[in-house]
């Protein structure tokens, strides 16, 4: 059967901009970057994947002959949001070959066999359990940033921990990254039934999992997630993302939170602290920003250098009674941490001169960051 239909521009066009990550652009297999479109009686199923991400979504639409094929994702997205048309006509001829009509305009555009595609992943349906969507959103947030990149050498680092547990009869869950220089935590209770979902006893998340897993519940209020061995599965109503969980170890990261000891305790506002962090950094030199603190009581001076242009030099009030230290730190880790956070005044604790830095704050509870120093 050859696939003919009538579908709503602006419902194809969420579909397929949904997609547009997912849809390998360096993938090893040409189906790959292709979308799998498949009938149903009144909407398209529309799947794509890279082999460690798959979504599959429903679109409405008027069916007029049933069918399935895969369409190469970048060029149908292009042709649909450069449409000016309210609806679009799609019209498999021979060789799964499609006729796109919008408005006054037409479209030849060669796809591929669907029996190509990979099979979607299969999943059980009894463990699910049931978030609101906004409250995943929050914890991506406070992580993501600080996932090693895919170059780093511990392959665990391009991973985001995942965690559940249970403390004085309230249950939390608990996201981790790291890129071997820093790690940020960040756990939030939660009143749904965490022991249903069946975690590894190490459940790491890939950073791109993780990336579209925020995407998908922006645009959702409730999600519905469970846990396999291998996989995670993540659905509402119309849409399902399967995300293939990674195999390995993860840093003993209590033990670094642990050396870190809450005495020595620095008190600073966040945004004029975070305005003078990119001030400063405009003088950093190399690929590791870095900069040097001064702390003494009463004030931080930070300064940076860069040997063909100049330096710079910022002062910032603090509340502090330690001994003085001097550090040098990556300036970009310092600024991407007091992005997400959301406090007035931040608690930075630094136990001497070649120590980490430890913050957190009384307003973004369940949150903090750990930068690892820098030889100066």
């Amino acid at each position: 059967m050859t696939l003919k239909c009538t579908v709503s521009r602006s419902d194809l066009m969420e579909g397929l901009n949904s997609l547009q990550n997912i849809t390998s652009k360096r993938a090893t297999l040409a189906i790959l970057s292709n979308i799998l479109i498949e009938t149903t009686n009144d909407s398209l199923i529309l799947t794509g994947t890279d082999l460690e991400v798959g979504l599959r979504l429903q679109v409405p639409a008027d069916i007029h002959d049933q069918g399935s094929l895969t369409l190469p994702s970048k060029k149908i997205f292009e042709i649909v949001r450069e449409s000016g048309t309210e609806s679009i006509k799609i019209e498999e001829t021979d060789n799964s070959w499609v006729i796109i009509s919008a408005g006054l305009s037409t479209y030849n555009l060669a796809g591929m066999a669907s029996d190509e595609f990979p099979e979607f992943p299969l999943f059980k349906e009894d463990s699910f359990v049931s978030f609101e969507a906004g409250f995943f959103s929050d914890l991506i947030d406070k992580v993501i940033y600080s996932v090693a990149n895919e170059q780093e050498n511990v392959y665990s680092l391009t991973n985001v921990l995942f965690e559940t547990e249970k403390k004085e009869n309230k249950s939390y869950i608990r996201m981790i990254s790291s890129d071997g220089h820093r790690l940020s935590i960040m756990e939030k209770e939660v009143a749904a039934d965490i022991d249903r979902l069946n975690l590894n006893p190490v459940t790491l998340i890939p950073k791109k999992g993780i990336q579209e897993l925020k995407k998908f519940c922006d645009t959702l209020d409730t999600v519905e997630l469970s846990f396999e061995k291998k996989q995670m599965v993540a659905r509402d109503n119309k849409s399902i993302m399967v995300i293939r969980l990674k195999q390995g170890e993860f840093p003993h990261y209590k033990a670094i939170v642990n050396a870190v000891q809450l005495e020595n305790k620095i008190e600073i506002e966040r945004i004029p602290f975070l305005d003078s962090l990119k001030r400063i950094n405009i003088f950093t030199e190399d690929i590791f920003h870095t900069i040097q603190l001064e702390i003494e009581n009463g004030k931080m001076i930070l300064t940076s250098q860069n040997a063909d242009l100049g330096n710079a030099k910022d002062i910032q009030d603090i509340t502090y009674e330690g001994e003085p230290l001097v550090l040098g730190f990556n300036c970009r880790y310092f600024i991407e941490a007091l992005q997400v956070m959301e406090c007035d005044t931040v608690e930075a604790y630094i136990n001497s001169n070649n120590s980490p830095c430890l913050m957190k704050s009384k307003v973004d509870e369940g949150f903090l960051s750990i930068i690892m120093p820098m030889q100066l």
